[in-house]
């Protein structure tokens, strides 16, 4: 399947999603802040990025905007998933970049059905 790297501050979060995503044959990457993420993303050329807004330093916005001005990472689909689901979070999200953007906690099906268009998009 795709390898998935998850950029998440919350252990739990994070534990949550890679026992999902590994449960549907995905290889998981993780970083607790977006610095390294995006250093890990460069690095590892995952097939997606699931991002969440609120981190230390440097947050989901901003680092979704990173991604998609590096010409080594631009082309990775980024799908934020997060607290913040106003509606101007989620077009602020948009605009930065993501080609997604889920709650938290977001459905099961809900989540892998944005991963698998993503992914298919993505070619």
């Amino acid at each position: 399947m795709a390898r998935i790297l998850i950029i998440e501050d919350s252990p739990t979060d994070t534990a949550v999603l890679t026992q999902l995503l590994e449960r549907h044959g995905h290889e998981v990457l993780a970083s607790s802040n977006a610095e390294d993420g995006i250093e890990l993303c460069r690095r590892e050329k995952p097939h997606l990025v699931l991002m969440d807004v609120v981190l230390p330093g440097m947050n989901g916005f901003q680092a979704t905007r990173a991604l998609g001005r590096d010409a080594e990472t631009k082309d990775i689909p980024v799908l934020i998933v997060s607290t913040k689901g106003m509606e101007t979070d989620q077009a602020w999200g948009m605009r930065q970049g993501a080609k997604g953007y889920l709650v938290k906690p977001p459905k099961e099906d809900v989540l892998l059905g944005e991963i698998d268009r993503l992914l298919e998009a993505a070619g």
